[in-house]
């Protein structure tokens, strides 16, 4: 990775999660971004970036995965990797999410130290590839 601090967008509805994973992200050395739903997910990734997309699955206004498709009809952002989280229990068939960047999915109940090690590989196979 380059001299650059690499950017993490985090896209919940839920704003004690954003404190959360972003507080721990930001510890880590990344840089945060953060939107409340896909919308607005979507407009701050094509203003910043990021390196990595972190979405909720389920949110108002504009699912994670419609954000993920979104994203790959822009070239400035057809190539972020995208981390989906899901409520407990919740699956995504993987023909929802065909033809997007959504490179992991990682389940709730996590910890911010899940969070941080998925980012972390993520970053070192996806980011670094680039």
């Amino acid at each position: 990775m380059s001299d650059q601090t690499a950017s993490v967008l985090l896209v919940d509805d839920e704003t004690h999660i954003c404190y959360v994973i972003g507080r721990k992200l930001e510890q880590a050395g990344y840089q945060v971004h953060q939107a409340n739903d896909g919308e607005e997910g979507l407009q701050q990734a094509l203003e910043h970036q990021p390196d990595l997309i972190i979405s909720d699955s389920e949110m108002p206004i504009m699912t994670g995965i419609a954000l993920a498709h979104a994203l790959t009809r822009h070239p400035e952002t057809k190539d972020i990797p995208v981390l989906m989280l899901t409520a407990r229990n919740f699956t995504i068939a993987n023909c929802k999410i065909a033809g997007t960047n959504v490179v992991a999915v990682l389940s709730k109940p996590f910890s911010p130290r899940d969070i941080l090690r998925q980012v972390d590989e993520l970053m070192a196979t996806h980011v670094s590839a680039d």
